[in-house]
């Protein structure tokens, strides 16, 4: 019981007070949501006034390393001289004097400086120290909701992502899951990527897809043989793995939930691929493997696939449950070109199996498909000529020792196979 009234009516008045703004926030949210209006921005929301420094006074000590590489091996594209100056629209050191940055006609007039600009926003945003709520992925698909693989935006929303109301948010997210969903967007039954001459798989290409996706979805075939794939894992070869192999086991597992009725092994290979969590993991010096869960492993060759092949470790290959992927490569670059070239490339055309490898620009990617047809033309199928990649990284990335090149991951795709049957003279 009250001793007094007063207490009571501040109370009621109190109470009163905080319903009428409650009242007032939702009405102002209804208007804003009706009228299409953007909600006003976080304190913390990554934006060009909170995140852009120049890389040399950056508060990152990171980026202030980078500036300093950059300055201390890049060079000018003007004078040919050590670069010391940094531009001011990009805040990043492009250009050995003011004067050089001006005369640079085709480094303004092709927006370099613009983009650059986002180069430098990205990286402090990844560092800033704010909560990563992009990164809370979904988990399984239910299935009464078809996912749609159309382009990113439809993904994420099909998949019921977080939502990223930011370039800087949509571009972290993208730059990790570009490599899972790029292969996911080739074998799912619901592929962008259609029959030529509406798209760019080939006849051949067909073939080797939809083998593929006999396995991948056993319950709608009867065969023995659909059955009988369902005890073995599928295989995903990751030639030349790098970023990709460090990737957490739960932003492959986004891969798995893709096709909830297979189980996965995704074998990376190459003398730079490493295990970024090597808890709850087996094996020996030549392999380890990571058990995510019952459906999904990642297994870790740090060999060149070519002396792996020729130990026969991974006999027999089968078209139905192998496929490989190559993400950016550079098979027609000149460091890498000897490499790829000889051995690497005649055993991936002896598995038979489809090979989808990617470039980091469209001209990157029609390099190493002219390459590979003027060298083994006679031994090979196109599979998929080279279209732009739905599912490539939208974060802009900077090369230190050129800091006018600027690329994003896995723009472009393309695939071939080793010829199953050749032509015979007569």
């Amino acid at each position: 019981m009250l001793l007094s009234g007063a207490p009571h009516v501040y109370a009621r008045g109190r109470l009163q007070h905080l319903q009428r703004r409650v009242l007032s926030r939702t009405l102002v949210g209804f208007v804003r949501n009706a009228l299409g209006l953007e909600p006003p921005p976080t304190p913390d929301e990554p934006r060009v006034s909170n995140r852009f420094y120049p890389w040399d006074q950056s508060p990152s000590p990171e980026l202030r390393e980078r500036a300093a590489k950059i300055k201390a091996m890049a060079r000018c594209p003007i004078t040919g001289k050590e670069i010391n100056y940094t531009c001011p629209i990009s805040g990043i050191p492009t250009h050995h004097s003011r004067e050089a940055w001006e005369q640079d006609e085709a480094y303004h007039r092709n927006k370099i400086p613009d983009i650059l600009k986002k180069v430098n926003i990205y990286e402090h945003d990844l560092r800033s120290g704010r909560s990563f709520p992009e990164f809370d992925f979904p988990s399984d698909q239910t299935f009464d909701r078809a996912v749609n693989l159309a382009n990113w935006d439809l993904y994420f929303y099909t998949r019921s992502f977080y939502s990223m109301d930011t370039e800087f948010q949509l571009a972290t997210v993208t730059k990790m899951l570009s490599y899972p969903i790029t292969i996911a967007s080739v074998l799912h039954q619901y592929s962008p990527y259609s029959l030529y001459p509406h798209g760019p798989i080939t006849l051949e290409g067909l073939k080797s897809i939809a083998a593929l996706r006999y396995s991948l979805y056993p319950s709608q075939h009867k065969s023995s043989r659909s059955v009988l794939n369902k005890t073995r894992p599928m295989r995903i070869f990751i030639l030349g793995a790098r970023a990709e192999s460090q990737l957490p086991g739960h932003v492959w597992k986004q891969f798995q939930y893709l096709f909830p009725l297979q189980t996965f092994e995704i074998i990376f290979i190459g003398p730079e691929c490493q295990l970024r969590e090597p808890s709850n993991s087996v094996g020996g010096a030549n392999n380890i493997v990571k058990r995510i869960d019952d459906t999904i492993s990642l297994v870790y060759h740090p060999k060149l696939f070519h002396d792996i092949h020729k130990a026969q470790d991974f006999f027999p290959y089968d078209p139905y449950n192998d496929v490989f992927f190559v993400f950016h490569p550079g098979f027609a670059s000149p460091e890498t070109k000897e490499l790829w070239m000889n051995d690497t490339v005649k055993a991936l055309l002896d598995t038979k199996c489809a090979v989808f490898h990617t470039g980091f620009s469209k001209k990157d990617l029609s390099n190493d498909v002219k390459l590979l047809n003027k060298m083994y033309g006679d031994k090979l199928d196109t599979l998929m000529t080279p279209v732009k990649n739905l599912f490539g990284s939208t974060k802009w990335e900077l090369n230190d020792l050129n800091p006018q090149e600027v690329y994003q991951f896995n723009m472009y795709i393309s695939a071939f196979r080793g010829k199953r049957y050749h032509p015979i003279e007569i």
